[in-house]
């Protein structure tokens, strides 16, 4: 779930909707609103969190490190100044990053995923010999040839590589796919995305790669060994689209 903390009520709802259609959890705080719910959050709400997004906001200054006593997600400034002395100040705050807008959610992603990455080191994932996923919106890929995915089963895949060889929860996934906020659906929709994603992965990986147990959750296990060469069964078969070409929507407004 990504937090979006910017005093402009419509520039939030807009990277809001941006993100939701990228398949991402997400809701906008003014910052008063913001300071409040991170005083009384829990530690399984800020532990959904995939990234805080900073906009325009009066506590801009001081709201990183408020940040930073109570997550370890990244936090990433959006600014519509081009200004050297204006992005040195926003990483003197304690941002992890800054961006410039207008700006392509996509980047925000990747940006995202990156921090984390080197924040675990670059050591591969034990899976990621078997099956790549990039944490940016893009299909997974495994032997080389891409897994058209929805997005919620795709934030699934990429919410359990992410924790790979850990048991999560239907709770846990329910909070990274649908946000902590989320009142519309029941935690047991979970469970049907799950079992259409672990039947799309048995039949590519030739075993079943997601492992369940009851009252206590999930767990993706792919054991690291070679790449596969071949897929398993024949790609027309399976919709599998080669070499998609994602069509990039138009940037997001920098509110000015």
């Amino acid at each position: 779930m990504y937090i979006i903390v910017d005093d402009r009520e419509s520039v939030a709802n807009s990277y809001v909707g941006g993100l939701v259609r990228e398949g991402v959890s997400s809701i906008g705080f003014s910052s008063g609103e913001f300071w409040d719910w991170l005083q009384s959050a829990s530690e399984s709400d800020l532990a959904a969190v995939d990234a805080f997004l900073l906009g325009d906001c009066d506590a801009r200054g001081s709201l990183p490190r408020a940040m930073r006593k109570r997550s370890s997600a990244p936090i990433i400034a959006m600014s519509g100044q081009k200004m050297l002395k204006n992005t040195l100040e926003l990483f003197e705050s304690g941002v992890d990053d800054v961006v410039h807008v207008p700006v392509h959610l996509r980047e925000i992603l990747a940006r995202t995923a990156a921090i984390a990455r080197r924040r675990v080191g670059e050591l591969p994932r034990p899976c990621e010999s078997r099956i790549q996923v990039f944490f940016n919106g893009r299909d997974p890929e495994i032997a080389g040839h891409a897994l058209t995915l929805p997005r919620r089963e795709l934030r699934i895949l990429e919410y359990m590589v992410a924790n790979h060889g850990k048991w999560i929860t239907k709770t846990q996934i329910f909070n990274a796919v649908y946000g902590i906020f989320e009142s519309t659906f029941d935690e047991s929709v979970i469970e049907s995305h799950v079992s259409k994603l672990r039947k799309k992965l048995r039949d590519r990986l030739g075993f079943d790669a997601i492992v369940a147990r009851r009252y206590v959750g999930y767990r993706l296990n792919i054991p690291a060994g070679e790449p596969l060469d071949e897929p398993v069964q024949d790609l027309d078969e399976l919709g599998i689209l080669l070499n998609r070409v994602h069509a990039a929507p138009a940037a997001y407004p920098a509110g000015n």
